[in-house]
């Protein structure tokens, strides 16, 4: 029998508690105890509570009792602060949000319930999704556990290191510009964004709809198509959901030799030594599996950080316009005229939400609309056919998912701009919609610390089963290994 420990995948915690062989209430302890043990030093988590915990791990327990086999039976998941889940506070990492506890799921969290998931609780995040560092938050930065003082990438970051660091198997993150890619390269982790609508947004606190897509972390890529496969497909109450048909089971058994794989060209330009050699060993191991690599070229996807961020930003301020502090957000005494205390609320925002409130506002302003919000947007239908055109040759493109390898806390906080440029890679997918997975190929050597390096795969629209199929090829050639650590960087050997 497989003895429970940090590295247990989801799939083996389903089949032990399905089983009987353990109790959801004794995998819940376990991990529950594991995060109380190791948050104060990550701050991986903003919310725990363990009353919540042992009485949804009892509730799976009486469902197995009465012959229920369950997809997810008595896994726990960490959830991203911007996610909504009944009962447990919701405040997407801002001062604003305090106290508020949402009388409803999400649609995600709602259908990991139904497959039998307990959730553990709720996970750090830069404010309001906003960062790529996950230093923006109200709770004070989570810390990467591969090593003390570097970030673990943003917004998701802390979802990212809940898993990394083996406090739950499986972990929900949002990601609008790359926040589940870009710390699951940071972590070491698996860090999956499916095609746009693939999984409900509904009870998501919007950052910018057009854009962001909830996404999945995890140690492998079963654990990965598992819990897609529980939480995607249409909602009544997500007008943009659809069923991609996607023949998840089947992409475990694929053969994809002869399959073309297309690096993107333009995305090698800048990178670190370590990222190029990575990218260079992933080429190799597509080789090993026999997918056939060569360049291509996406013409402007230079210009897609540029036209990210002016759709973001607008789709911000318009968003957060309803924390004014009647409907949502602090509630204070209201003693003064409107626009005083409409003012005194909205301070509550950190630096860099109202950065973004302000550059948004701008970009719809009256006379600039034109020249930048609508160019951004007509940007979009550009750089989506560029790739259905990739897509015509190839069936998958790789590229770097960062440019770096993870960063030190404060290097780039005062300098937003080089702190946007943490994503150049990973907004392409999300202004086309395609699905992208990070993989978490392999370790680097930077100041003494051993770093993750992670790459990443894009696929045409709702081809979220080549993703899938590829990186089971690589996983079970030994290419791809993603291993508990403990803080600062001991490796535990996943089963």
């Amino acid at each position: 029998m497989i003895t429970l420990d940090a590295g247990t995948s989801a799939a083996q915690i389903a089949s032990l508690v399905n089983n009987q062989a353990y109790k959801a209430t004794d995998v819940a302890e376990y991990f529950f105890e594991r995060a109380r043990e190791l948050n104060p030093v990550l701050n991986a988590f903003v919310y725990l509570d363990w009353s919540k915990v042992n009485e949804q791990a009892r509730e799976i327990d009486l469902r197995v009792s009465r012959g229920e086999c369950l997809p997810l039976a008595g896994v726990p998941v960490a959830i991203k602060d911007v996610i909504s889940v009944k009962g447990y506070p919701l405040t997407c990492g801002s001062r604003i949000l305090q106290g508020y506890i949402p009388p409803f799921d999400a649609t995600a969290v709602k259908r990991l319930r139904q497959a039998g998931a307990v959730m553990l609780g709720m996970t750090n995040t830069d404010e309001f999704a906003m960062g790529s560092s996950t230093e923006n938050s109200f709770y004070g930065p989570t810390n990467n556990p591969w090593a003390k003082g570097r970030v673990p990438g943003g917004s998701s970051g802390g979802s990212a290191v809940s898993v990394a660091a083996g406090l739950v198997p499986v972990a929900l993150g949002t990601d609008t510009g790359g926040s589940v890619r870009l710390p699951a390269a940071f972590t070491g982790v698996y860090g999956f964004k499916p095609t746009y609508g693939a999984i409900s947004r509904y009870g998501v606190v919007a950052y910018s709809n057009s854009l962001e897509q909830i996404g999945i972390f995890a140690h492998n890529i079963n654990d990965v198509a598992l819990v897609y496969s529980c939480i995607s497909g249409k909602d009544e109450y997500d007008g943009t959901t659809d069923d991609f048909g996607c023949d998840i089971d089947r992409s475990f058994e694929r053969d994809v030799s002869g399959w073309r794989a297309g690096v993107i060209s333009e995305t090698l330009d800048g990178v670190s030594s370590a990222v190029r050699d990575a990218t260079e060993d992933l080429l190799d191991h597509l080789g090993h599996i026999e997918v056939i690599s060569e360049r291509a070229s996406i013409p402007h996807i230079g210009q897609s950080l540029a036209a990210y961020y002016l759709i973001a930003m607008s789709e911000a301020s318009s968003n957060l316009a309803r924390f004014d502090g009647v409907r949502y957000g602090v509630h204070p005494s209201f003693t003064d005229d409107w626009s005083t205390e409409y003012s005194r609320v909205r301070s509550a925002f950190g630096l860099e939400v109202k950065r973004r409130i302000i550059m948004g506002a701008f970009a719809l302003s009256k006379g600039y609309y034109d020249m930048y919000y609508e160019r951004a947007a007509r940007f979009r239908s550009l750089i989506s056919a560029e790739f259905e055109a990739a897509f015509a040759k190839f069936d998958i493109l790789v590229s770097p998912t960062s440019p770096t390898l993870p960063f030190k806390f404060g290097e780039r906080l005062d300098d937003p701009l080089t702190m946007y440029l943490s994503d150049i890679h990973t907004v392409p997918a999300n202004l086309a919609g395609l699905p992208a997975l990070n993989l978490p190929l392999s370790k680097s050597s930077e100041g003494g610390e051993t770093l993750p390096v992670g790459i990443q795969l894009i696929a045409g629209f709702g081809k979220e089963d080549k993703l899938l199929s590829v990186a089971s090829r690589l996983e079970r050639a030994g290419a791809i290994k993603s291993d508990v650590v403990e803080p600062w960087g001991i490796v535990q050997k996943t089963q």
